[in-house]
């Protein structure tokens, strides 16, 4: 895990941080407990051992108070929780010292502070646990035995191992336990962080889906009242320029009004399209004749009058798939093209079947492409890198290809422009004829 951690993991890590410091606490007065009043049969009672266990609270309780003030600023957590652990490790062999050394029963501590690691850090924070609580317990069992470090004065001797014979099979076993422990929480944690993941991932689409079905609600509503004004609106347009008397400037306000009435019209389209989802009804469509017709009709309308359009491919190509939803979807695509290009700069639309028959779409324009940071959110509804729409037809296309079983995928080169590519598997019936 990187030292240098960002916004939402940070806060993540900081969080994880602080519990388990709290739970630290908790373990601490509850071994200081044990230990006092079960084992050390009251403070003052062995007054070598007490002393060292005393001495090694103070400071655990003192250290907790600066990583409690370090949590508050924010800032080196994980310098911090690796320390932690090392200084964690230590106590834990003072408190093995005390209580009977390599054969004490406080070695599980050793385990909890490896587990620690692994919520924290991950595989990296429960091997550096291991490493610290194995070092240190096996530097405390190599001194006992080797007659380093004699066990306390006003501890029994008999209860310590003194002797390579007597010290390797509780060496041996607890650091076997603590590899298990370490392994075992670093596997769990990366479970826990890969669920909590898709957790919120399917957080966020559960919210989406909720904004959706809000939004398909005040559509429905809307959009019979809107459309019956754009029809009247359009109409009056029309019967205006039937009467011959207009001139140039009024012929001009015309068309700004029909522009602008069609682009609210395909934008109550759009919010019914992507709110108000339908199963596709698949039946044989020939594929090349739709699209070059959305081809045609988009060229005779709003910007495609000032856009290029040019269609690339075989007079017929047949595939299944819902006529009206894929028509939805190349003009769609189209449109976007002719809103991401200047006046004068050619779209072009192609089909083709690849060797392995597969039917291919591609749209191209040449406009000043797709900043890669936006392009994982390119197909979210209401994601939009223009200052006009709102961002409804790529999230449209997404989905009517999703319902279909198609693939869709972006390519983009800033300033040389964007290539959308829709790929159709190869259906039983599938029928190419010569351009």
């Amino acid at each position: 895990m990187r030292l240098g951690l960002r916004d939402g993991a940070e806060s993540s890590f900081a969080v994880r941080f602080a519990w388990l410091t709290g739970l630290r606490l908790i373990v601490l007065t509850i071994v200081l407990i044990v230990m006092t009043t079960i084992y050390l049969g009251g403070i003052g009672t062995r007054a070598d051992s007490s002393r060292i266990a005393m001495l090694t609270f103070a400071v655990a309780f003192a250290l907790t108070g600066i990583y409690a003030a370090v949590l508050r600023l924010g800032k080196g957590l994980p310098l911090l929780a690796y320390g932690q652990m090392f200084i964690d490790q230590i106590a834990w062999s003072m408190i093995v010292y005390v209580s009977g050394g390599a054969a004490s029963g406080a070695t599980s501590l050793y385990g909890f502070t490896c587990l620690c690691g692994a919520i924290l850090l991950g595989l990296r924070g429960a091997l550096i646990g291991l490493i610290a609580g194995a070092s240190s317990y096996a530097l405390l069992c190599t001194l006992l035995v080797q007659g380093y470090l004699l066990p306390p004065p006003d501890q029994p001797l008999e209860a310590y191992a003194t002797s390579w014979s007597e010290a390797a099979f509780p060496l041996v076993l607890n650091l076997l336990a603590m590899s298990v422990v370490a392994l075992l929480g670093s596997y769990l944690a990366e479970r826990l962080r890969i669920t909590g993941g898709r957790l919120v991932v399917a957080t966020a689409r559960a919210e989406q889906a909720e904004r959706l079905a809000a939004l398909g609600r005040l559509a429905a509503g809307l959009a019979h009242e809107i459309r019956n004004p754009l029809g009247s609106i359009v109409a009056s347009i029309e019967l205006l320029r039937t009467g011959g008397s207009l001139g140039a400037e009024d012929e001009a306000l015309c068309a700004i009004i029909e522009r602008e009435t069609t682009r609210l019209n395909e934008l109550v389209t759009d919010m019914l399209d992507v709110s108000r989802p339908r199963a596709p009804s698949k039946a044989p469509m020939d594929f090349a004749a739709t699209a070059r017709d959305v081809v045609m009709l988009a060229g005779k309308s709003g910007r495609g009058r000032d856009v290029p359009l040019r269609y690339v491919g075989p007079d017929s190509l047949e595939i299944e798939a819902d006529t009206a939803q894929m028509r939805q979807v190349v003009w769609n695509l189209l449109r976007n093209a002719i809103q991401a290009s200047s006046a004068g700069a050619e779209v072009i639309v192609r089909v083709e079947a690849d060797a392995g028959g597969a039917v291919v779409l591609a749209v191209e324009d040449r406009g000043v492409g797709i900043p890669p940071e936006a392009r994982e959110r390119l197909f979210d509804a209401f994601f939009t890198t223009r200052s006009q729409g709102m961002g409804i037809g790529l999230a449209v296309v997404k989905r009517i290809l999703d319902d279909h079983g198609f693939g869709i995928e972006v390519e983009s080169e800033s300033g040389k422009g964007t290539t959308f590519c829709v790929r159709i598997p190869h259906s039983k019936e599938l029928a190419l004829a010569p351009s």
